[in-house]
């Protein structure tokens, strides 16, 4: 019974993260229909895809809060009616992520001299690497998880894809938020981060932070194989690895909010805070903290 009364709160912070998710991404997608820059073909084309995969995301956070809806109001799910409602999430995110592709085509465009930088796309460590990580490792392991989703299968495919896919997650988080420090450090001097105390956590928790929690995460995957998937995972542990990836985007955005003068900013902050797709995450510790203290079964 103790388990089950854990229950409530799980509901009530995946209704919430869902909803965060949806409203953000809504907002995002409304942002950027709106806003596509026209004078310029790889600008205009890219803005184009991104929007166009925006409107898959937003599809499928829709679908993420109609799900958790009814597993709010109804005791249980069909095995069936989850994995329908999942893969058409993984969907959205598979065809979000492919939409980055003519990034990662005008990026290396820029990096072989076919195309000219002219209009900040950034350098390879900022933006083409990471963008093409995330644009061809996610939709790979994504679709992935989307065929081992099956009712008539057994679940450790399922759980073991599941886990990867999330950890792969927190490596593009990794990668493209070092990248993105690393490249306002190329125009501002190293002087830049230690000049201010908030700008030394920030570095410190995207670079060693976030690369603590990729080595937690391949940890749990690591003892998870050694279990070979079964179903007795180690909520706690996940919990632990949500709430910290959530907990780091709230103190970056909350150092921000408190700390932040016309004088700090940067291409760091202007990716952070207006190009970043997943600002929507702080709201994870809503979900990870009632897994952490979840008694086991």
């Amino acid at each position: 019974m103790a388990g089950n009364k854990v229950d409530l709160p799980i509901k009530t912070g995946l209704l919430i993260v869902t909803l965060t998710w949806f409203l953000f991404t809504t907002y995002q997608f409304i942002k950027g229909a709106f806003n596509i820059y026209r004078d310029y073909f790889w600008i205009s084309l890219t803005d184009t895809a991104g929007t166009f995969g925006l409107g898959f995301r937003t599809m499928a956070a829709l679908i993420a809060v109609i799900t958790v809806l009814f597993f709010v109001v109804k005791k249980d799910l069909k095995k069936p009616e989850i994995f329908m409602s999942v893969r058409w999430i993984l969907l959205g995110e598979i065809v979000c992520f492919l939409s980055l592709i003519p990034v990662v085509i005008w990026g290396l465009a820029v990096v072989v001299g076919i195309e000219s930088n002219i209009f900040g796309l950034g350098n390879f460590l900022e933006s083409t690497l990471p963008v093409m990580i995330e644009a061809i490792g996610i939709p790979i392991l994504l679709t992935k998880l989307f065929l081992e989703l099956n009712p008539d299968k057994p679940p450790n495919g399922a759980i073991k894809w599941g886990l990867i896919s999330g950890v792969f997650y927190v490596f593009v988080f990794w990668v493209n938020n070092t990248g993105n420090w690393l490249g306002a450090i190329s125009r501002k001097g190293i002087e830049y981060v230690i000049a201010y105390p908030d700008h030394i956590l920030s570095f410190s928790l995207t670079v060693f932070g976030l690369f603590a929690l990729l080595l937690y995460g391949i940890d749990i995957i690591r003892k998870s194989t050694a279990a070979k998937f079964s179903n007795k995972l180690n909520l706690n542990k996940i919990g632990i690895l949500i709430t910290g990836v959530g907990l780091y985007f709230a103190i970056i955005y909350v150092m921000w909010l408190f700390l932040g003068t016309d004088a700090k900013w940067s291409t760091w902050y202007a990716w952070f805070l207006g190009h970043n797709m997943e600002l929507w995450m702080m709201a994870l510790p809503l979900v990870g903290l009632p897994l952490i203290f979840k008694k086991r079964s």
